[in-house]
């Protein structure tokens, strides 16, 4: 048997057959079908030809003939590759077609979308060589359902520390992202048999989606200027828990009331339900300090959801929950079953971000760079735009703007015409809801230092 050479490059090509016009055949069909796009390297004549069992001679014939005919090229220094001009001879025909994406948006002040452009890469870039090269063999192995002790340990002396929570390690369970924590406390309670969970009026769709999607029906509470208003939940005694933004009401951006606090922990008590509690930007309180996680008022009764999409970026996909000790078993067991894991090297970084203090450093960092924004914001739409009236506590990654005579779809369509994104409120309302507020979710992090002067210059065009 000749041995395969080392080091080069795979290519799937089907049944060649054993002669020259097999080879050239499949070659065509392979570009012609797009399986080889224009620019693709080719194996070496020698590889190629040891992978095939032919001779290195029919190969090297071929390569040639296909380059005159215009299908291959030859690259000095790097071998043979598709020819970027072999579009052309396949034609419109053979190219796939796919959906055109969305535009991006000259200027972005969508909500809930950190600046990215702030992403503390040199540290977690030294997070990941420390954490890497130490972990010990199995960490690349399978991952704990639960996630990794160690960020499970470090999350919950943090979470702690930061946010008030009762937490321990065995408590804490690590997911993709908050979008994914929901899902798996959705179809646990609904294996447990929950039917129904309140949820405010004004929320994310995709929230009310998954409870839908577990075969729970969301039912709508009013929000008012105190919070969700909980008088509604002993109207139905079927809830089997109610999902709150209490921190920082999305989008309303409302406070839960300490009255309401106590008194949502109370009736989670007395019926036996739960609280979800879905702590989605709970670091970012800019004139005071950061509202304590509900979950410290009662452990036993609160389900928290945290994520480093807003603190940090949503495209690590790392979020937590902290359970009630019955609901750990439940819920793991439905991770399990959906094999989605976050990969263990971000587990790690994290680990290590929390650990050192890099974590805190740049949530004070981001703090203080979105407190100057806010500000920015609301001075610039005071100065420029004195009808409008913008609500919503000093927190958070948002602000709703609400204009007289102008309806959110209206100040959306003005945006739009300045590229300009934004969105309007109508979007996140329940569509149960009997409110007859209308206007515009402004965020004001998502832009980048050097863009934010121009985004702000097109907002006020916007409003005028």
């Amino acid at each position: 048997m000749t041995d395969r050479p080392a080091g080069g490059l795979d290519l799937h090509l089907g049944d060649v057959g054993r002669n020259r016009a097999g080879l050239m055949d499949a070659f065509r069909e392979a570009i012609r079908t797009g399986r080889l796009a224009p620019g693709t390297r080719l194996p070496s004549s020698r590889v190629l030809a040891t992978d095939l069992g032919l001779g290195r001679n029919t190969v090297v014939r071929v390569y040639s003939e296909l380059i005159s005919e215009g299908w291959l090229t030859g690259v000095h220094g790097s071998g043979t590759e598709v020819a970027r001009r072999s579009a052309e001879l396949v034609g419109d025909r053979a190219r796939p077609r796919t959906p055109a994406a969305p535009p991006r948006p000259v200027h972005d002040l969508r909500p809930g979308r950190p600046d990215l452009s702030s992403f503390p890469r040199d540290e977690w870039i030294r997070a990941v060589k420390r954490t890497v090269s130490t972990a010990p063999f199995d960490a690349f192995g399978y991952t704990d359902p639960h996630g990794m002790s160690e960020l499970r340990d470090v999350l919950a002396r943090y979470l702690a520390r930061a946010r008030g929570l009762r937490a321990r390690a065995d408590n804490v369970i690590v997911c993709s992202g908050a979008a994914e924590g929901l899902r798996l406390v959705a179809a646990a309670l609904a294996s447990a048999g929950v039917t129904k969970v309140a949820v405010e009026e004004f929320g994310l769709q995709t929230q009310r989606l998954a409870l839908l999607q577990a075969g729970i029906e969301a039912v709508p509470i009013a929000v008012d200027a105190d919070g969700a208003e909980l008088s509604a939940l002993d109207h139905d005694r079927n809830l089997g828990a109610v999902l709150l933004t209490p921190s920082h009401q999305f989008p309303l951006g409302v406070a839960l009331h300490s009255d309401r606090r106590a008194a949502v922990v109370d009736w989670a008590r007395r019926r036996g339900t739960l609280v979800i509690e879905d702590d989605y930007d709970g670091e970012f309180r800019y004139d005071r300090s950061p509202v304590g996680a509900l979950q410290g008022l009662d452990h036993d009764h609160v389900i928290y959801l945290g994520t480093a999409s807003k603190s940090l970026a949503p495209g690590l996909r790392l979020g937590w929950l902290v359970l009630p000790d019955h609901l750990v078993g439940s819920i793991a067991a439905q991770k399990g079953e959906s094999e989605d894991s976050v990969g263990f090297v971000n587990q790690l970084a994290m680990t290590e971000f929390i650990a050192s203090g890099a974590y805190d450093r740049h949530i004070r960092a981001m703090r203080s760079q979105y407190d100057r924004r806010r500000r920015q914001l609301v001075e610039t739409i005071s100065r420029h735009s004195p009808a409008a009236h913008v609500t919503g506590m000093s927190a958070g990654l948002h602000v709703l703007l609400e204009q007289p005579r102008r309806t959110g779809a209206e100040l959306v369509r003005r945006a739009t015409r300045e590229q300009l994104a934004i969105e309007p409120l109508e979007r996140f309302r329940h569509p149960g809801s009997t409110s007859n507020r209308d206007g515009v979710i402004i965020g004001f992090a998502a832009p980048s230092p050097s863009a934010w002067a121009g985004t702000l210059d097109a907002l006020v065009r916007t409003l005028r």
